[in-house]
């Protein structure tokens, strides 16, 4: 963040827009998986938005590291069925909301 200054002022961003882009994931929904983008276009509009896939394209490419960790546990039971593994972890998650 104190290194922001520099790249908004490469970048030519305006402050409402850097105040945008440091908002993004700081107050996610604890219980919904998505991940937050900023889109700006050319000054003209700028906006913060929720981008959120699927559970399955969701574990599939989660870099948190206790997901990772339960579905590789799940994939070895699975006798390293990783897709089997994905659409499981992903039903469970779904039944147990």
């Amino acid at each position: 963040m104190n290194k922001f200054d520099s790249i908004q002022k490469l970048l030519g961003l305006s402050e409402k827009e850097k105040s945008q882009i440091l908002s993004i994931n700081l107050s996610n929904h604890p219980k919904r998986k998505y991940k937050e983008v900023w889109i700006g276009l050319g000054g003209s509009h700028s906006a913060v938005y929720a981008t959120e896939v699927s559970l399955e394209e969701y574990y599939t490419y989660t870099t948190e590291e206790s997901e990772k960790l339960e579905l590789l546990q799940l994939t070895e039971k699975l006798d390293g069925n990783i897709e089997s593994a994905i659409k499981q972890l992903a039903a469970e998650k779904r039944n147990a909301k």
